[in-house]
């Protein structure tokens, strides 16, 4: 007999056993009673236990696939069997005969396959206890290059999407720097520096040049820190200095600002934000992000003459909630929750300019803010996106 409390013993015992235990006292209390109880069973038989504690080798548990500690299991001879539960002794006594039997059985079968192979050179059986330590690594090793392969994927996505912005962002900074240079170059032409004024400009039409040269740099600083905040890790925090607003006024000033991109396509904007309308607690650059995003994809996919509804109703005394309707295209139902996963886009919208990050980016603000961002049809036709945002405390 031969019994290892702790280290494994490499032997070449006939019975080689395993006994897992946790770390409850129940299960602790079983290991004494067990040892002695095979102690008195084996007599002059040989066997080789090993204690195993499950929460310091639980690939060992996953790998025998145990559902309850403490568990026996002998692993040799084969058939593998398992005892577990809290009757493991009673059960042992049923069981022990049946494990003396099929070690003589397996005496024979090794006693009659030595005769065959008489003269013949061959290995000694490995001990099935000896390699519980290869089995492990083994599994270890399994799950690390299960780990590595998830990780590779990621960054190989990342490297994808990176490859992909660089194009599009290459793409889409070239229009507006283009009129920026532009407009800079009508001022800087009629320039005469000697009498200190433009020469076949008038006011407005200086007024309307440095406008557009404006609204083009806010477009690429809006561009530029939407790539930077969707970049960060989605476990970074998303930090917020909320602040009460006025977000009516904010939807105002947004839509003054995509003004010329809303009469390029004679579009209509309604809006229905009651006067008495409760201010919001939030940040207001982000809050403005959100509100430029929602605009922004309302108008692009609104046809020509076609209508904008923003709206908002005092949902609770701590919520407000307001919503953007266009009667573009839609978004098909299956797809209205994918469409605020970062770098997710549409099939119909592949040929189009974007990053698919403008809706994940609103998500992670509106979430930021306790508040909810969804989408669903809108009756006539198009999308209705909607978000809340709490009241700012009277």
């Amino acid at each position: 007999m031969q019994v290892s409390p702790e280290q494994p013993i490499y032997s070449e015992a006939p019975l080689q056993l395993l006994l897992f235990v946790d770390e409850r006292p129940s299960s602790r209390q079983q290991l004494p009673r067990i040892r002695v109880y095979l102690q008195e069973l084996s007599g002059e038989s040989q066997f080789e236990l090993q204690v195993v504690d499950v929460g310091e080798q639980p690939y060992l548990a996953e790998h025998f696939k145990l559902v309850a500690t403490p568990a026996l299991i002998k692993i040799h001879p084969e058939p593998r069997q398992t005892l577990a539960g809290s009757n493991i002794i009673s059960q042992l006594r049923t069981s022990w005969p049946k494990w003396q039997a099929s070690i003589d059985t397996q005496r024979r079968l090794e006693e009659e396959l030595a005769h065959s192979l008489e003269g013949e050179i061959s290995l000694p059986p490995e001990s099935s206890i000896r390699s519980l330590a290869a089995t492990e690594e083994m599994i270890q090793l399994s799950d690390e290059v299960f780990r590595l392969k998830q990780e590779n994927d990621r960054l190989q996505e990342q490297l994808l999407f990176k490859d992909r912005v660089i194009g599009m962002l290459a793409h889409d900074l070239r229009n507006p720097l283009t009129a920026v240079a532009i407009a800079i170059e009508t001022l800087e032409s009629n320039y005469n520096p000697q009498a200190r004024q433009f020469k076949r400009l008038t006011p407005n039409l200086i007024v309307q040049v440095c406008k557009q040269a404006r609204n083009q740099t806010q477009i690429i600083n809006r561009m530029v820190t939407d790539l930077l905040d969707v970049a960060r890790s989605k476990e970074t925090e998303f930090r917020i200095q909320p602040q009460k607003i006025a977000l009516g006024k904010l939807f105002i000033d947004v839509v003054a600002e995509l003004s010329s991109s809303i009469a390029s396509k004679s579009q209509q904007i309604q809006t229905d934000i009651p006067q008495d309308f409760p201010c919001v607690y939030a940040d207001p650059e982000r809050l403005r992000q959100v509100v430029m995003n929602l605009l922004d994809n309302a108008i692009k996919y609104t046809p020509e003459n076609g209508l904008i509804s923003i709206s908002g109703i005092h949902r609770t005394t701590q919520k407000v909630q307001f919503s953007i309707e266009d009667n573009g295209p839609g978004i098909p139902e299956e797809n209205r929750l994918r469409i605020f996963d970062n770098h997710f886009r549409l099939q119909r919208d592949i040929a189009k300019e974007g990053y698919g990050i403008g809706l994940a980016l609103c998500q992670r603000i509106i979430r930021a803010h306790y508040g909810q961002i969804w989408v669903d049809s809108n009756p006539n036709g198009g999308a209705c996106f909607h978000f809340t945002l709490p009241v700012y405390p009277m």
